[in-house]
């Protein structure tokens, strides 16, 4: 937890931002796993609560009013609890640890919105995604719980929005702490990442250095010689030498701050000649990105900077052809990229995906697109210093599009299938770091950044095999 100062500045600026009304921000409840008392491990808190009120505990609410009266509600919990789970602080002082002047039990919650509503005044509130908050939010402002998502604050989100964006100096160093988990979690990998140990093994070791070190992984890891699946979860599959394992994991430190790498290693030590052609394209991009990211840049325009690099280099080994602006402008590249460039990242591995992606990622310059492909980036408006975004190009190659974009002749000028459906058995490739955009640039978080260069790749993985 931060200085009980640094939430108590984030919710003075916070109230400063929202004209009058009521702020709300609900923390989690515990949820059943498989029965009502076993419960989803580890427990997650709401990221924006967490911001703002910084305690972990679940069934916890808090309260901003008009005048800048805070409060943190929760009931404490009985003897009952104290006999499974062990003594924890009272919400009293847990409120005092953040800096929070009232502490009451949960019911005051429903009293406070009602004299809110009483008068006229607007009750301000996030966009609720579990179903207990829909319920809750629906009962006391009496609505449905479908009706929740309709009547959030836009006001409320686009201020926490703009706070939540810009990473302060203790934000920076967790995240530094998420990179140093998440360079271990990678480099173990790759040190695995031999013929015969499974991919479920290895999503085991890696998820295992992430509990260790830190809170958990910061979202399923993706470990799979198929990385042309985008979410491809770990199973039983044992590796195959002459093929590649794409690795994409991260950790949250025990703050809840995140990392998100993404490393594709040859599983027999070496790249084939195939291999390092289409890895050395998507090398080039990434350290494209990294070049161009800095304060006053929009991220979209990366993100089409790196499509004309990509296009380029597919061009060269025959996969493409044709003008390339006019390619970019057809989409034909997304056949190989079909997602965005990269995301904000933070509290959250996707930041703030659960306030909306046209609040977080855009604005009235830069809207999202609906092109295949281009409609997947998550984010387009400029950059600030003080922003977190993965950097992370990927060229796949996935059977199922590949033949249904040749069955339609989709962007035939500009793609050689003939010779793409070569490359059906090849699998993906991506690399992924996080970026901090800093007053001049952007620097790679962490100090020690996981071998992704080819030749560095190969050499680790030679000198460090298990």
């Amino acid at each position: 937890m931060f200085r009980s100062e640094v939430y108590a500045s984030r919710r003075a600026r916070l109230r400063e931002s929202v004209d009058g009304g009521l702020i709300v921000l609900l923390g989690n409840n515990e949820v059943g796993a498989n029965g009502p008392n076993n419960y989803y491990s580890p427990y997650r808190q709401d990221s924006s609560f967490l911001y703002f009120f910084g305690q972990k505990r679940d069934g916890l609410a808090g309260v901003i009013d008009e005048n800048g009266e805070e409060w943190l509600l929760g009931d404490d919990i009985d003897v009952d609890d104290i006999i499974w789970f062990g003594t924890t602080p009272s919400v009293a002082d847990m409120a005092m640890e953040v800096g929070v002047e009232h502490a009451a039990g949960l019911a005051k919650l429903a009293e406070l919105v009602g004299q809110t509503l009483a008068r006229g005044g607007r009750v301000h509130f996030l966009p609720p995604y579990r179903d207990d908050n829909r319920v809750l939010i629906g009962e006391l402002i009496g609505c449905g719980p479908r009706e929740t998502d309709s009547r959030a604050s836009v006001e409320l989100i686009e201020a926490v929005v703009r706070q939540r964006l810009t990473k302060s100096a203790e934000e920076v160093a967790e995240l530094e702490r998420a990179a140093a988990i998440g360079y271990r979690m990678h480099t173990t990998a790759m040190r695995l990442a031999q013929p015969g140990v499974t991919e479920r093994f290895i999503g085991g070791m890696i998820g295992g250095i992430a509990h260790a070190f830190g809170a958990m992984v910061s979202f399923p890891s993706i470990v799979t010689m198929h990385g042309e699946i985008m979410h491809g979860s770990p199973g039983g599959s044992k590796l195959e030498s002459g093929r590649l394992l794409l690795v994409d994991a991260g950790a949250e430190t025990t703050e809840h701050y995140c990392s998100d790498h993404t490393r594709t290693t040859p599983i027999s030590g070496k790249f084939t000649a195939r291999q390092r052609e289409i890895y050395s394209i998507v090398e080039e991009c990434h350290d494209l990105a990294l070049g161009m990211a800095a304060p006053g840049v929009r991220w979209k325009d990366v993100h089409m900077a790196v499509c004309r690099r990509m296009t380029e280099g597919l061009q060269a080994v025959g996969l493409m052809r044709g003008n390339v602006e006019e390619s970019v402008a057809a989409g034909a590249h997304a056949l190989f990229m079909p997602h965005g460039l990269g995301h904000a990242m933070g509290l959250d591995v996707h930041d703030m995906e659960a306030l909306g992606q046209r609040y977080v990622g855009f604005d009235d310059e830069v809207q999202p697109s609906e092109q295949f492909g281009l409609a997947s980036l998550r984010f387009g408006k400029r950059l600030r210093p003080g922003y977190v975004m993965t950097d992370e190009p990927g060229i796949y190659f996935i059977p199922a599009l590949i033949d249904l974009w040749a069955s339609e002749g989709r962007n035939a000028e500009f793609l050689n299938y003939e010779r793409i459906k070569k490359y059906k058995d090849f699998g993906g490739i991506r690399i992924e770091n996080d970026l901090l955009i800093t007053e001049s640039g952007a620097c790679v978080i962490g100090k020690e950044v996981i071998p992704y260069h080819a030749d560095d790749v190969e050499e680790f993985v030679q000198k460090n095999r298990f």
